[in-house]
């Protein structure tokens, strides 16, 4: 092929962005042939069983594993004694880049901090051989007081340092002044109890030192936090570490840095061989955090008019004095509503507990259970629709921090959802609908979480002599749809069929990616892809030559379509990326770069929202509840693809209906000891508990966003158990404050 003919550009081809793409992950997952963290195969192979204290606090004073280390195939046999000298873990917030949900020292001392610390290590040639010598160590501790009782100790309640960078107190002028005066007031109480990580993954890793060089399979949703801190603890560069996890079966905020992967490593070194480690699902009770309990305050003074005078919410979250995780539940009531006066304020209560960490939205998903259950009661004692009421306390710019909104438009999702949810229907008086032994109702209630686009991400993109193009960035795919959302991205943002991009992730030797969370990552990955494609630009310029189209251009003249490049005002002058390289005898050309700072951030108040609706059914008899109906509308920016978006947004109303109606970790006040440790006896939503759940979406990108992207992977949860609530409460009568809202409350 001639130049001038590698030159004529063909027919334009329409979007990848915004089709509705199956995500390409599905068939090696269906085949079986998506590797996960604990099915790496390594010669030489070994097996870890933990072994847990049995007490919240104090030292142990007794430790025998003689007998464990004679049992059949034991390896090794590891304790405060004889592991390795560890630095503690960095916190995930910190210091920058650090992913430990802790800075306790792991295995260093006699010290107990938890029920169900780790305190020996058994590696064996088996699992099952692993499982029985644990068994076999015999440990008696010298308890001492601990704080396990969220009630005894919320007398010590503080305030944090900080709630994720933002001040843990905000007073506008004086709430409790204007409370009193309010023609229309509620002040309720409202709590939520602790949640655990339950993803269907186990918590694994597969660990090997090859001299001083460390790899680690694990399950993780942050590559290079994790490598980070796992170089500060085992004092070695971060270089001599790579980790690798292609493939997460659910993190929700759990798959971080935790003990076990720190065990396994230390275990692998002081054996010299690859060590294998996955915890039972009573393990993952046991050291790995969940969403920590919650006890708020939300108080509402009205005027006559329904426009707040008063808007307070407070409260306390039990937390460890050893993380940086406080559950930042009074975030929503931050950005909603307009109020004349507000004061928002949390604390937390230092308890011995495994450490809390992130949970889908976290702090939001809790937070607005209480403030739009409260809402809900402001506009039953106003005797207005709960939808009127929200409009008439719209605000027209952020009521705390007084910066305009990038992008908002939660009427118009409200407005949407009710005329497909049919709200119009509702009976306004509470428990007059009844089919049979069902009382029915409906609730609504308003969902938000804030944009994130985290700092520190970089891309590559490779483009070969044939017009294909590799995309690499250590980012993360947990079933979401990252890998094909981004493969989307890159095709249209290169000019390329889907065919042509192969998207290149879960590897710590690639260009550094950010956390998988926060519904951070979409935006933030689009962001280091733009920059990566711009210097792309730049290197095929330079390399088109004299005798191109694009000779002379700066890369704000070009754009990319069809295979090539082309001058934006003159699309028929055109080059391909084969003709480019050829004509240069180049067999690729390579574009890297970091994204750019997100600076957006300062200058706007940047949220998502969403309108859930909710239609329960009571039983009479019984009092169980059932979720007849649910409907999502949802105002998140622009969407990549609607079907990975629709699967991520009912995913998280599912997670919402647990949240509302199961889930709850039984934790006795007595001995700090989780009680219900399984799924048998752990409540999570099965089949016959989602109901049909529709979902919709404005689609307006934020201008303000790398191509008008807000993330979705927490929104889908946040709101869902006030819309429940109110629901229930539409039906009967009976206001829950209270989760989860199980039958004997109903009662």
């Amino acid at each position: 092929m001639s130049a001038t003919e590698a030159r004529s550009a063909p027919p334009p081809q329409h979007g990848a962005v915004g089709a509705q793409l199956a995500r390409i992950d599905g068939p090696l997952k269906v085949k079986g042939a998506a590797r996960f963290a604990a099915e790496v195969p390594f010669e030489n192979l070994t097996y870890v069983a933990l072994v847990y204290s049995t007490i919240a606090r104090g030292r142990i004073a007794e430790l025998d594993v003689e007998e464990a280390s004679l049992a059949p195939g034991v390896v090794l046999v590891m304790t405060h004694r004889n592991a390795p000298r560890l630095s503690p873990p960095a916190l995930f917030n910190s210091a920058p880049r650090a992913a430990g949900a802790s800075d306790l020292p792991v295995m260093q001392d006699d010290q107990v901090h938890w029920n169900g610390e780790p305190v020996a290590l058994v590696l064996a040639e088996t699992q099952e051989q692993a499982d029985h010598a644990a068994s076999l160590v015999r440990v008696a501790y010298e308890p001492v007081p601990a704080a396990v009782d969220f009630e005894l100790e919320r007398s010590k309640a503080h305030p944090p340092k900080s709630i994720l960078g933002e001040a843990a107190k905000i007073e506008v002028a004086d709430a409790e002044a204007a409370l009193k005066t309010a023609a229309v007031v509620v002040d309720e109480i409202y709590e939520t109890p602790r949640h655990n990580h339950n993803a269907i993954e186990l918590h694994a890793a597969t660990v090997a030192w090859e001299a001083d060089r460390l790899t680690v399979h694990d399950a993780t949703q942050t590559l290079h936090g994790t490598r980070c801190t796992l170089a500060g603890i085992f004092g070695v560069d971060e270089s001599q570490i790579r980790i690798l996890s292609p493939f997460v079966g659910g993190g929700f905020g759990g798959k971080t840095l935790w003990n076990h992967q720190i065990l396994a490593i230390a275990a692998a070194r002081l054996a010299g061989r690859p060590v294998r480690i996955v915890l039972s699902r009573e393990g993952v009770f046991r050291i790995v955090g969940g969403r920590t309990l919650t006890r708020q305050r939300v108080a509402l003074g009205a005027r006559e008019d329904g426009k707040l005078s008063a808007l307070i919410h407070t409260g306390c979250a039990g937390m460890t004095a050893h993380n940086d995780c406080p559950e930042q539940f009074t975030f929503p009531a931050r950005h909603l509503y307009a109020a004349d006066a507000m004061l928002i304020s949390q604390e937390v209560v230092d308890l011995n507990m495994a450490p809390n960490t992130f949970m889908r939205a976290p702090g939001e998903s809790v937070g607005t259970f209480a403030l739009e259950s409260a809402i809900d009661e402001l506009a039953h004692a106003m005797e207005l629709d709960p939808i009127e009421l929200r409009a008439r306390i719209e605000p027209d710019k952020d009521p705390t921090t007084g910066r305009p909104y990038s992008s908002r438009h939660i009427v118009e999702a409200y407005r949407r959802g009710a005329e497909r949810f049919g709200w119009d229907q509702r009976n306004k008086t509470p428990g007059s609908r009844r089919v049979g032994e069902w009382l029915v109702g409906m609730g609504v209630a308003t969902a938000t979480y804030p944009y994130y686009r985290m700092p520190g991400g970089a891309a590559r993109i490779r483009v070969s002599g044939d017009g294909h193009a590799t995309v690499q960035m250590g980012s993360h795919e947990m079933g979401m749809g990252t890998a094909t959302a981004q493969t989307q991205v890159t095709a249209d943002r290169l000019g390329l069929p889907l065919d042509k991009v192969t998207f290149e992730y879960g590897d710590s030797d690639l260009p550094s990616g950010t956390i998988a969370g926060g519904s951070s990552q979409s935006a933030s990955i689009i962001a280091a892809v733009n920059a990566a494609a711009e210097a792309l630009t730049v290197e095929l310029i330079q390399l088109a030559g004299n005798e191109s189209h694009l000779a002379g251009l700066a890369p704000a003249d070009v754009e990319a379509r069809d295979g090539g490049l082309c001058r934006k005002d003159a699309r028929d002058r055109w080059d391909s990326y084969t003709a480019i390289l050829s004509r240069a005898g180049r067999s690729e050309a390579i574009g890297e770069a970091d994204a750019p700072e997100p600076s957006e951030v300062d200058a706007w108040s940047m949220h998502s929202y969403g309108a859930q609706f909710c239609e329960a059914r009571v039983s009479t008899v019984t009092g169980e509840v059932r979720i007849s109906r649910f409907l999502g509308s949802f105002d998140t920016g622009r969407i990549l693809n609607p079907r990975t978006a629709a699967s991520q947004f009912r995913g998280g109303i599912v997670m919402g209906i647990g949240l509302a109606l199961d889930e709850e970790t039984l934790f006795d006040g007595r001995t700090g000891r989780i009680m219900n440790r399984s799924l048998a006896s752990y409540h999570v939503p099965v089949c016959l508990d989602a109901p049909k759940i529709e979902v919709m979406w404005t689609d307006i990108p934020d201008p303000h966003s790398p191509m008008g992207v807000r993330g979705i992977g927490e929104i889908g949860i946040t709101g869902v158990g006030a819309a429940v609530a109110n629901a229930v409460f539409n039906a009967t009568g009976r206001r829950i404050r209270s989760l989860p809202i199980t039958l004997d409350k109903l009662l």
